[in-house]
């Protein structure tokens, strides 16, 4: 049974492309992985968690095609952590099978998010879809109410 309410953090729907597969904005990026043993369960299953870090690869990645990276947030003053994540698993990952995580800003203020999709390359379905949240704060650690213009100007959103 459902309560009908839907989730805030969850990906939006996109209308499908030609292909059938969602379009994304032109600046999400893709990252591709295989399934390494040490990432899966004892059924040869990816482990759920695991699915976070390769969120956070694809992350890294959109964020050093904005000119993001860690050294570069430093230099505006700001660190970014996470404040909220979630991942809703469509398909499970087997071992040794190849993904694709795609990234993409989808709000800068007053928090930043990114949208994620994971794409079982091998079995040719959905795997994940996933949102994470992310604040800014200056480098000692005190909270920024809203996201820096020095980062709002290199993001492709607002």
């Amino acid at each position: 049974m459902t309560s009908g309410k839907t989730d805030p953090n969850a990906a939006p729907a996109t209308p499908p492309s030609a292909d059938g597969k969602p379009k994304r904005p032109d600046h999400a990026i893709s990252a591709t992985f295989r399934a390494g043993l040490h990432q899966c369960d004892p059924l040869a299953v990816v482990w759920h968690g695991r699915y976070f870090e390769w969120l956070e690869q694809a992350r890294t990645e959109l964020f050093r095609s904005v000119d993001l990276a860690v050294p570069a947030m430093m230099a505006l003053g700001c660190k970014m952590f996470v404040v909220d994540a979630s991942c809703r698993y469509m398909a499970p990952v087997l071992y040794d099978q190849r993904v694709r995580v795609t990234a993409w800003f989808r709000q800068a203020s007053p928090l930043l998010k990114v949208a994620y999709d994971v794409y079982n390359l091998d079995a040719d379905r959905w795997s994940a879809r996933a949102v994470t949240v992310l604040a800014t704060t200056d480098v000692q650690g005190n909270l920024h109410t809203t996201t820096p213009d020095g980062i709002l100007a290199r993001l492709p959103v607002s």
